[in-house]
């Protein structure tokens, strides 16, 4: 047992140290909010926004507005009671103060005060508080505009009325800009991903007005929704072609439970499902996804078979068969509900699951004696996804036969490392024979394997699997990975026992064809081999964009972007420097991409996590789908932040 106390060293009371207030939160902010980057960034918003959001579900507020300021602060105003701004007796200060100061402070716990609530855990605003340069809340109740400020969790002004509010308004609108040294270097909110949330809000609480107000890009929008789910399903369908037009709705209670389920059908390979408890989405899934699926697949097979569709020939339809293309949103509303973690990604509640289970089986079995053309449709689709996996499966068995070391099929030969230790090896899969060449010269061959791709690979986004298995570069990785293929919905086929590197590498050019590839690449693995990405084995490595060698030095400072360019020529002052551009990996010589990107010692990886390659995946979709309008908004969004590349 190894200890870092030596043999003379004292462990008593003055070892332990106490966080105060908030203090904890800005210690350990990944704690609260799952990291530093620009997810929990973003996640910000979403717990200010779900306090508002509350209101709405409590039936008090009916508009929320989401303003984002020319500075990159954000500002969240709703139209509710108000909150409460008297002083709490048991703490001697104003309820509003506590609520933004103390963790676990907040109207959810009070039995009565909201039926229904995403923020159960009520540390919400009290963590934005924390981690935010400064905080400004006005509370519009009874008359008057109440005001108080905060930096970086501590009050700076003290609660104080500036005012009369103008007649008839109320509620609280929350002014807040994240703190720059909690997060990484360079976050700004992205209107496409505030849009997004605010977008699914809007289906999630029919009849709730949101407005979003874009001062840097100058534009308004309004999201405001009455078909709620079902509109949600069809509307995350956009740009498939659907099997039949109007989406289905499953609703019902059970105890305090309330489900609410839409689904439609497309032509897709894919599945789309979404899921959210409270509106909180709900990424890990959970009970209610459980049932969501096990009660879909049941009503279906049992009225196959009651209807005579089953025929003789016909295939075993797995949930999976049943799933594919089609794209289906499950949200529930439970009084009590449990996460697993602060940012509530999985829902553990029991008679979450029990409840959806059953409306789901009775309404839908319901749907489809009233609507025997569309079952047919939906049947017949799920009998062909079942052949192609069968084919598939066939073609599946031929690559995984094939030895990565001697296969033609490689659009470049794999350059294997030494060892045959998983937990050691290392596979780099490299955009193009030039940067393969300098990879393969400058690698520790002991354990680090180089896998060279030609070109752009396969856009597994519109391909099913059966074709996606006829590209090389796939075949390739899936060769030399080892561990088989298999879709988001057909795990079966993939096993991450026989994977042959516990870490694979997406090395790419750090300019805008790189980034496609791969964007490209982790689109392919979140579709076709997940688990490797649920397990934590994928990584994307970090190549410098700058070398510069100041003054006579013999050794280059490594820049990976135009901030620290701009930094380091200004820190050399009048002394003479040589700035060199790599605009790709294969401008740098082996030892150089040894020393700034493959070096264990050295280099920089970024762990691929599920929500990173989730988002990859559905922007590819945005900006390579059949649908125009996504991506004429995104360009118009970014089009300021581009550079030329020349």
């Amino acid at each position: 047992m190894s200890t870092d106390l030596t043999a003379n060293a004292t462990y008593d009371a003055s070892n332990i140290k106490v966080l105060k207030g908030l203090e904890g939160v800005r210690h350990r902010p990944a704690m609260y909010i799952g990291g530093t980057q620009s997810d929990g960034y973003h996640h910000l918003f979403k717990e200010i926004l779900d306090n508002s959001v509350d209101e709405a579900l409590a039936g008090y507020a009916t508009e929320i507005v989401t303003t984002l300021q020319k500075d990159g602060s954000l500002t969240v105003e709703d139209n509710g009671r108000g909150v409460p701004v008297d002083v709490m007796s048991s703490e001697g200060k104003p309820a509003i103060e506590v609520i933004y100061t103390v963790l676990h402070a907040g109207g959810k716990f009070e039995e009565g005060a909201y039926k229904v609530s995403g923020g159960l855990h009520g540390v919400g605003a009290s963590v934005v508080n924390a981690l935010a340069e400064y905080t400004v809340v006005d509370v519009f109740r009874d008359g008057k505009q109440y005001r108080i400020e905060f930096s970086r969790g501590n009050v700076t002004k003290p609660l104080s009325v500036v005012g009369n509010a103008p007649k008839g308004k109320q509620g609280t609108k929350v002014h807040f800009m994240p703190d720059p040294t909690i997060f990484d270097e360079g976050l700004r909110f992205e209107s496409s991903k505030l849009r997004l949330r605010l977008r699914e809000v809007s289906y999630l609480v029919a009849g709730l007005r949101l407005v979003f107000k874009d001062e840097i890009h100058e534009k308004e929008e309004v999201f405001f929704d009455k078909g709620g789910v079902a509109s949600f399903a069809k509307f995350l369908a956009e740009g498939e072609e659907l099997l039949y037009e109007k989406p289905i709705l499953l609703q019902g209670d059970v105890d305090t439970v309330s489900v609410d389920v839409g689904l439609v059908h497309t032509k897709s390979y894919n599945t789309g499902l979404v899921t959210y408890a409270n509106m909180i989405p709900t990424g890990n899934g959970g009970t209610h996804l459980s049932g969501f699926k096990t009660a879909y697949t049941r009503a279906i097979n049992a009225y196959a078979k009651k209807s005579g569709l089953v025929k003789d020939k016909d295939l075993e339809l797995t949930g999976d068969d049943l799933l594919e293309g089609a794209s289906c949103v499950v949200s529930i509303k439970i009084p009590q509900p449990q996460f697993e973690g602060q940012t509530k990604g999985k829902l553990l509640n029991p008679e979450a699951g029990t409840a959806v289970s059953k409306v789901v089986y009775e309404k839908l079995s319901e749907y489809l004696e009233e609507n025997p053309r569309v079952s047919k449709i939906i049947y017949d689709k799920a009998q062909r996804a079942a052949q192609a996996k069968e084919a598939a499966r066939n073609a599946r068995l031929l690559v995984q036969r094939a030895n990565p070391l001697e296969s033609d099929d490689l659009p470049g030969k794999l350059a294997d490392c030494q060892s045959e230790n998983p937990a050691e090896a290392e596979l780099f899969i490299v955009e193009g024979d030039s940067a393969g060449g300098s990879a393969k010269g400058g690698r520790d061959r002991k354990f680090q394997a180089i896998l060279p791709l030609r070109g752009k690979i396969l856009n597994v986004e519109k391909a099913g699997l059966s074709k996606a298995l006829k590209n090389a570069e796939v075949r390739a990785m899936v060769a030399a990975i080892g561990a088989g293929i298999g879709g988001t919905q057909d795990e079966a086929h993939f096993n991450i026992e026989d994977l042959r590197y516990h870490k694979i590498i997406i090395m790419t050019d750090a300019d805008v064809d790189g980034s496609h590839i791969r964007t490209l690449l982790l689109t392919f693995f979140y579709r076709y081999m997940r688990p490797i990405i649920e397990q934590g084995y994928l990584y994307i490595a970090q190549p410098p964009l700058y070398g510069i060698r100041v003054g006579k030095s013999k050794s280059s400072e490594y820049l990976f972007n135009e901030e620290a360019l701009k930094k380091a020529t200004a820190a050399a002052g009048e002394r003479s420097y040589e700035i060199q551009r790599f605009k790709g990996l294969g401008e740098m010589n082996a030892d150089q991409l040894w020393e700034t990107t493959m070096d264990p010692t050295k280099r920089v990886l970024k762990k691929v996590d599920m929500r990173d390659a989730s988002y990859a995946a559905q922007i590819f979709d945005e900006l390579m789908g059949q649908d125009v309008q996504p991506r004429r908004e995104f360009i118009e969004e970014n089009a300021r932040y581009a550079q030329l590349d020349v």
